[in-house]
């Protein structure tokens, strides 16, 4: 490969950007057949992890903790409510505001859907070692900030 080759081309299943993309699509992939019979997106799970921690936040808070941009979080939390998951309650200091609640029935899949998450992330890096886990986590942390 000549020098002007090796500037102009990249091998593109070593990319960064493709190894990501694609151990991506492999943990949904894998997050779809463990919830299976749950109508659960991987980004709906995350914004019920988010308020089974911290019930009664608001859209805007949610979307800077998930790192979801407003309008995308809006419709996350509205398919949510059409699943009988979350309600908006009015925010009691900010009349703009709602506070996004899980229902008992949201409340109750903690039990069930935690597990099944679980079972995903071990699978997913079941061909790495304790460290080379946790040095995964540690890179994808440094790359997410």
């Amino acid at each position: 490969m000549n020098e002007t080759e090796s500037s102009t081309s990249i091998d593109i299943e070593k990319s960064i950007g493709f190894l990501l993309a694609k151990a991506y699509q492999r943990a949904c992939l894998l997050f779809k057949e463990e919830f299976e019979g749950y109508e659960v997106t991987p980004q709906q799970f995350g914004l019920m992890g988010f308020l089974w921690r911290e019930d009664g936040l608001t859209q805007a808070e949610l979307s800077a903790r998930s790192q979801i941009d407003r309008t995308t979080m809006g419709g996350l939390i509205d398919r949510l409510e059409k699943e009988g998951l979350v309600t908006r309650a009015t925010h009691p200091g900010d009349r703009r505001a709602y506070r996004i609640c899980l229902t008992e029935k949201g409340q109750s899949l903690q039990a069930v859907l935690t597990p099944l998450a679980v079972r995903v992330q071990e699978n997913l890096v079941a061909k790495l070692d304790q460290q080379e886990s946790e040095q995964l986590k540690s890179l994808l942390e440094k790359i997410r900030s």
